[in-house]
């Protein structure tokens, strides 16, 4: 909240720091991702129980409040626990005056379960069926409209906003010529993934997983199994020619998709080339691709020295506005507001224009969002490709074997309920020869 620190990034340093490991940790993560997630449900029964509106409660005891309402309606510590470990922590922070003003807050809080706050505050569900699930499973009206358009409608939107609530399993990629998935599933005590070849999964609450000598010694790496299969839907891609091994990461940072990419391309004597934009984020790939025939260049996509025509495969992994990885990214459904959309996929639309010019005639562009949303996605494809008939799609579902409830095409879209993986959505484009 103060500093609009990332969860992803701030967690595993707060944990280094208070030397949490093991069931400590877990609680800890558990307790911070949780009560990220249900933010706007968390407030909305804390604001029910107080005497004054929020904004006018002092930032930090409702950072408390928050925390001691996640306890009492999402977990199994008991109340008064939950209730007495917060009292106590805002009277070392606060004082007794404010500690007795939390107390009786979070005591209406425990007189009733998650259940019952629910029937008294959400919509209702035979009025406003979008907006009761949006509060039961804590996300913003406009992210549940999103996803419902994205679904073409709300027979599964339950489903896919229960999901997107869960505690996510953890996703390691396994770096080609390095360690095979079995290896790595062994040597973690994970499973190895339905989908991704190179995929393995950790259950939730498996501590920091820098710890773990795989991903320590730089054979793995964490990356979500839809990550993984966007970036291979590239690399399995039919093109018009031969391959010359000529490979583009236009939005390389922070470098997952690149080391995949980098790693597939090796395996066959090719090369690849990263772009991105910001030095501290092009730093990032640098490390991630060390060891890899991966040149990174700092540059705008949309303006990257790079040749035209001349790239056999590019990847436009775009910014967005990261709605699929709710999950992973806890606060961003609070930050994010409709507005940001029309900026981003004015974004898009031209780092996918960018990326039309560098693949060569017969080569494949992959354009790729983390976000469901339909302007990010085929309406961004669709106007591009209003103004470039020199460009066919490419059924995505061909180079994904395996994976079911991939739609009707061209393009696919992954979900968190039907796939387990973010919502990462992909369209092949073909340059015509």
């Amino acid at each position: 909240r103060e500093r609009d620190a990332y969860a992803n990034l701030a967690m595993p340093a707060i944990l280094r720091r208070h030397r949490l490991r093991d069931r400590d940790a877990a609680l800890a993560t558990e307790l911070g991702y949780g009560t990220l997630r249900a933010l706007g449900l968390l407030d909305a029964v804390v604001a029910a129980c107080a005497d004054r509106p929020l904004h006018r409660i002092e930032p930090p005891l409702v950072d408390a409040l928050r925390l001691g309402a996640y306890q009492l309606l999402r977990t199994r510590i008991p109340a008064h626990a939950a209730v007495d470990t917060i009292v106590d922590l805002v009277r070392d922070r606060a004082g007794s005056r404010s500690a007795g003003f939390v107390n009786a807050i979070l005591r209406k809080v425990a007189e009733q379960d998650e259940a019952a706050w629910t029937a008294q505050l959400a919509p209702s569900v035979e009025e406003d069926p979008l907006g009761h699930s949006a509060f039961v499973h804590a996300h913003p009206r406009w992210i549940a409209q999103a996803f419902a358009d994205a679904l073409g409608g709300t027979a599964e939107l339950d489903a896919a906003l229960a999901a997107d609530d869960a505690r996510p399993v953890v996703h390691l990629l396994a770096r080609p010529g390095e360690i095979t998935a079995e290896e790595l599933a062994l040597v973690t005590g994970g499973t190895e993934a339905p989908y991704s070849p190179y995929g393995v999964h950790l259950e939730p609450g498996s501590g920091d997983v820098g710890d773990i000598d795989a991903v320590a010694e730089g054979l793995a790496v964490v990356q979500d199994e839809g990550s993984q299969l966007v970036a291979l839907a590239l690399a399995r891609a039919e093109l018009a020619g031969d391959d010359g091994g000529r490979w583009l990461d236009l939005c390389a940072g922070p470098g997952g998709k690149a080391a995949l990419l980098g790693g597939l391309v090796a395996l066959d004597g090719g090369a690849l080339d990263a772009v991105e934009r910001s030095e501290h984020r092009a730093d990032l790939v640098r490390r991630a691709v060390d060891g890899l025939p991966v040149t990174v260049h700092t540059a705008d996509g949309r303006e990257a020295p790079l040749p035209d025509a001349a790239f056999d495969r590019v990847l436009v992994d775009a910014p967005c506005t990261g709605l699929g990885a709710l999950r992973r990214r806890p606060e961003a459904r609070w930050r994010r507001n409709p507005e940001d959309v029309a900026g981003l996929a004015r974004l898009q639309r031209e780092l996918l224009t960018a990326a039309l010019r560098h693949v060569r005639p017969g080569g494949v562009v992959a354009y790729v969002t983390c976000s469901p949303h339909l302007s990010e996605t085929v309406g961004v494809v669709g106007a591009v490709l209003r103004r470039h008939r020199d460009v066919e799609k490419v059924d995505a579902r061909a180079v994904l074997p395996g994976v079911p409830d991939l739609g009707d095409g061209p393009a696919v879209q992954l979900w968190p309920h039907r796939h387990g993986t973010d919502a990462m959505f992909v369209t092949l484009l073909r340059r015509l020869p």
